[in-house]
């Protein structure tokens, strides 16, 4: 006598496509009609488009389309650093910058080297610093007479900006910062230019001793929106008694305000000058200059700043998505290890290795820095989709998914699908290079499902493909209609 054979197995002679649900069945091949369309119209191949979209809690795909091929992410690589620096060092972690010294204090004199010892903070500000300083003041010091020693002995190597090609045009910019242990405020100058029918004024806004600026910027018809389109990298020239003047040219718009931060100066010249204008405006004095150095194990602590923990910096890493900050991640990676070695070394083999511990295969995976602003640097749809999977899990899911970009609200991702299905209910990281764009995040349906859409383009015109992106997380937030 036959066996009955279980229902299960019964309805799986029948065609799957009639019984099962796609995103349990088998990943689509095809393409969103709106996707497909907003592509073709902006002249992008579907062939350029690496996709993944599955739901946060399931195994198996929605939609697929050359998930595995290794693609240039572009700041969509944060994602990774940011949830591996989470997982492995805690959310609670914290940076901690010293100044130390193995001088005595007579009188109000510190007679001896003061030690300035970094210990990596991606977000030690000039106002942090100044707040040190105030510390280091209410201990009677007034004078110092004796060198500021710069210790960056945290990463290793020290200086990583040294031998680095400029990555675009643009070397003095923000985002093209390159992080040491010792990096105060970014070494940024700020810039503050204001112009009215008649004039055009410039102004420093942070404190540097001995830094003028000098404007010779023209009129010209653009609107303020458009302030950057004339803008001439500034020039530097040391003038007499050590003065460093700034020389702003180009052409600038009637009736606009804005602020420029430049990357401008030698960051040892930097630091000695932001620090020496601090001093005296505390009232200090300083006989010395700054040097290169390491603090010596007798040297004792007379101040300590720690900085905002790490699930805050992530916070700004992903919502505004800082390069500078995603690198520094990926450095104290590798120096929190327990054997000394080269840190950008480290904490890339340290994500391969928490890779590992959550099953997930790296071999499409090229870090380089580990911020996205690389043209080397390579993952798939898949492995990023299975990282915001793992994200999903963590014990430290509340902060990963808070620091990503709300649709239309916040970040990278507030003016974008304003009024959509997705307006409110996704949270994205973007990814923008010349010839790569992506998306990628959490995304909840109407039916209040959470899902993973990961979008990748890489092509010569890939800026034009963001309407194309946006719509494929509209057409999951709307609960994913009829192709």
């Amino acid at each position: 006598m036959l066996k009955k054979r279980p229902l299960l197995y019964r309805l799986a002679l029948l065609p799957c496509v009639l019984l099962l649900p796609l995103s349990v069945a088998w990943a689509q091949t095809a393409l969103p009609a709106k996707v497909s369309e907003l592509l073709q119209q902006n002249e992008i191949p579907s062939s350029a488009l690496s996709l993944t979209v599955i739901a946060a809690d399931s195994t198996t795909p929605l939609l697929q389309q050359q998930a595995e091929q290794p693609v240039n992410p572009a700041s969509t690589m944060k994602l990774v650093t940011t949830l591996a620096a989470l997982e492995e060092l805690g959310p609670q972690f914290r940076w901690k910058t010293r100044f130390m010294s193995e001088a005595t204090i007579t009188r109000e004199v510190l007679k001896g080297n003061l030690y300035l010892k970094g210990g990596g903070d991606p977000n030690l500000t000039w106002d942090k610093f100044a707040l040190m300083l105030r510390t280091l003041r209410q201990q009677g010091i007034r004078k110092i007479q004796g060198d500021l020693v710069l210790d960056r002995s945290y990463f290793n190597p020290q200086r990583l900006d040294l031998d680095a090609a400029p990555f675009d045009e643009h070397p003095d910019a923000y985002y093209n910062v390159i992080p040491d242990a010792l990096l105060v405020h970014s070494n940024l100058s700020s810039v503050q230019i204001t112009s009215d029918s008649k004039k055009i004024q410039a102004s420093l806004l942070t404190p540097l001793d001995k830094v003028s600026i000098e404007t010779h910027l023209h009129f010209n018809q653009k609107s303020c929106a458009d302030w950057e389109k004339e803008w001439q990298p500034p020039q530097v020239t040391t003038q007499p008694r050590e003065v460093l003047e700034l020389r702003l040219s180009g052409g600038f718009p009637k009736n606009c305000q804005i602020t420029n931060h430049l990357n401008l100066l030698d960051r040892n010249q930097y630091i000695a000058r932001l620090f020496r204008q601090l001093w005296q405006e505390m009232g200090g004095s300083w006989q010395g200059q700054v040097v290169d150095g390491t603090t010596p194990d007798s040297a004792k602590l007379l101040v300590e700043r720690q900085s905002d923990t790490l699930a805050e910096t992530v916070r700004v890493v992903n919502k505004f998505s800082d390069n500078m900050m995603a690198r520094s991640l990926l450095l104290t990676l590798g120096a929190e290890q327990a054997t000394a070695g080269n840190s950008l070394d480290q904490g890339r083999q340290r994500i391969r290795d928490w890779l590992h511990k959550k099953q997930i295969a790296d071999s499409a995976l090229v870090v380089e820095n580990g911020s996205g602003l690389s043209r080397n640097e390579r993952l798939s749809s898949q492995l990023l989709a299975q990282v915001l999977q793992a994200g999903w899990r963590s014990s430290w899911n509340a902060e990963y998914q808070s620091s990503l970009p709300i649709v239309a609200l916040d970040g990278t991702m507030r003016r974008r699908l304003k009024g959509s299905a997705a307006d409110s209910r996704a949270r994205i990281k973007t990814g923008t290079l010349k010839d790569s764009v992506a998306v990628a995040g959490y995304v909840r349906d109407i039916r209040d499902q959470t899902w993973i859409v990961v979008a990748i383009v890489n092509h010569d015109a890939a800026s034009r493909a963001k309407p194309a992106l946006d719509a494929l997380i509209d057409w999951v937030a709307a609960g994913r209609p009829n192709l």
